[in-house]
This record gives C-alpha cells, structure tokens and sequence, in this order.
C-alpha cells in the first residue's frame, strides 16, 4: 500500500465521521417532529386549522394534536389561535420559513419522482370562469383525458377569483396574469372580442355608425370589466362611457341578456360566431377594433415541476390555436 492509498484511506474515514456528524445532528429532529413542521406550513399557509385538516387530508383534532406537540417540543408559542382563524407569533413567523422550505421540497422530491413515470398519473384540481370554461375548458379537457386516461380533474367553474393557494388549486384560467400575486403565469391565448346585438333590437332602437352613437345606447353590463369601452381605428383610439339597465357578472347570462333584445354588449368571439352564423346576434361598428383578452394559466410557484401540469397547459394552447375563428 503506497502513500497515495492511505491518503485515500484516510480521506474516507474523515468523510465517514463527518457524515455520522451530521446524521446525528439531522437525527435530533425526529421524523413525527418533521411531520408537525410539514403540518404547521399548511396551517399558515390555508388561514386556519380546519381548511389545513381538509388540505391535507387529516381530520381538525389530529391537525391541532401537530400544532400543540411542536410547541410543546419547541416550548414557544407558534401560533394564537380562535375559533375561526390564527395569528402567528414572531416566533412562528420565524419558524414557517424553515417549514415551507421542508414542505416544498419534500413536494418537489414526490413530483420528481411522478416525472420519471411513463405515464402521468394523479389529481389535477382546476378552476376557470364559467363560460369560458364550458365553452374551451370542458371540452379540452376532454380531449386531454382521452390522451391521458390516469390523470384525474377536478374542475371548479366561477367567474369570482378564487386564492388557488387556500383551495389547493393547481391551475386556474383568467383574464389576466396577476403580476405581483407571487404566482406564476403561462399566457394560453388572445381572444378577440366583438360588439353584438340581437336583430330585434337594432330594429327598434338603429344601428350604432359611429363610436360616439354607443353612448346613446343601452348596454348590457359584465360587471368584472371596466364600464369605459376602448376602440380603433387606424392611428384613432375612442373611449366611451357605456350605461344599461342589466348588469351580470356572468359571462353566459350577459350574452343570453343580449341575445333577448336587452341591449349591446361586448363579446368574446368564440362565444358571438355561433350566434351570429345563426342569425340570433348582429355585429356592429366591425371595422373598430378593441381590446382583446389575454387568456393565462395560473398556478402556484413550483407548480410547473409538475409534468402532468406541464401537458395540461401545452394541450389548452395547442386546442386555443386549433378553435381561432375568423371573423
């Protein structure tokens, strides 16, 4: 054995002790004290100990029994809690940072491991506004399961924002990216949108020529856009103060309104072409344009690990391009 060799030896027997070190610090950390850090993260995390218990799958009492044995480890106080909601301690504070990093990553080593199956298999949790949802979401989704008969979906249709951190949503769809939100988006598509009315009520009330002539008319109002209409015309932008007697935030209600006579509104194409192919809705003023809407797949920081998130997404832009219609 050459000096070379006992060096290596020597070497080895140094990284042995280190290592055992170090296995004995990580080993004062029980595993059911792990547990209770993953828990405690959920806990702040969804608000209260009830919407964790249901997070995570464990009854209230059990969730409580995690929270009270991790103070009663730590002796400190993590938590004040009522009954309906929790404030943290500067020590709590403190210590969520350390336990969301635990719970991330134990999350990022369980979808490593999902992403090395030929198959993608699991839940995915998703929400969309209503129309838009039954109208493009529905029906990619049908096609998605086809292609992918393991993964299962849970739809949530409503046109109200909804946290997808507190309800555990994987990706929602929306009108817009929320910068700032600490979420991270992935842009699906563009919808043009179009100014529809039925025949009945041209007839009784004329046809708008002009930007300014929309003032004058009723509308039917989708109460989560601004009540200021933009449009174009070459180098030429109008703006104009749109009123009515019905407001809705539904999407589907505001054009069912509009198809009974109730006044002009704006439209998403996707849902005006069919109507208006079957003479049910009229469009007007067609050589203004407005804005379109920017349609976003929104879903938590980390989320995009997820390969069965990540062909989710990929099939809903491929299905928006294949549904472009020309108008």
């Amino acid at each position: 054995m050459d000096n070379a060799d006992i060096i290596d030896i020597i070497g080895l027997i140094i990284d042995t002790i280190n290592n055992l070190k170090w296995a004995r610090k990580f080993m004062d950390i029980s595993f059911e004290q792990l547990k209770s850090m993953v828990v405690f993260a959920h806990v702040v995390e969804q608000g209260n100990l009830s919407a964790a218990a249901k997070h995570i799958g464990l009854s209230r009492a059990v969730v409580s029994y995690h929270i009270k044995k991790l103070e009663s480890h730590l002796r400190i106080k993590l938590l004040n809690r009522s009954t309906r909601s929790i404030a943290l301690t500067e020590a709590g504070r403190q210590y969520y940072q350390r336990c969301h990093i635990i719970a991330e990553q134990a999350s990022a080593a369980n979808q490593q491991i999902e992403n090395l199956k030929s198959e993608p298999v699991g839940l995915l949790k998703i929400t969309s506004p209503v129309n838009v949802g039954l109208q493009t979401i529905v029906p990619a989704l049908n096609e998605f399961r086809t292609l992918y008969p393991k993964i299962e979906l849970d739809l949530m249709l409503s046109d109200e924002v909804v946290n997808i951190m507190k309800e555990g949503i994987d990706i929602a769809i929306r009108g817009a990216p929320l910068p700032d939100s600490g979420l991270q988006a992935r842009k699906l598509s563009t919808l043009p949108t179009c100014l529809c009315g039925s025949p009945d009520y041209f007839k009784k009330h004329g046809y708008p020529n002009t930007p300014a002539q929309l003032g004058n008319h009723n509308w039917v109002i989708y109460k989560l856009t601004s009540g200021v209409l933009e449009l174009k015309k070459g180098n030429r932008s109008f703006s104009v103060t749109i009123k009515g007697s019905i407001s809705t935030n539904n999407a589907a209600a505001r054009t069912a309104f509009i198809e009974a006579g109730h006044g002009i509104g704006r439209i998403p194409i996707y849902d005006a072409w069919p109507k208006i192919q079957a003479g049910t809705l009229e469009q007007v003023l067609v050589d203004y344009k407005l804005n379109d809407i920017d349609v976003y797949a929104v879903f938590p920081p980390g989320a995009a690990e997820s390969k069965k998130l990540r062909l989710l997404i990929d099939h809903l832009i491929i299905f928006f391009n294949k549904r472009k219609l020309p108008i």
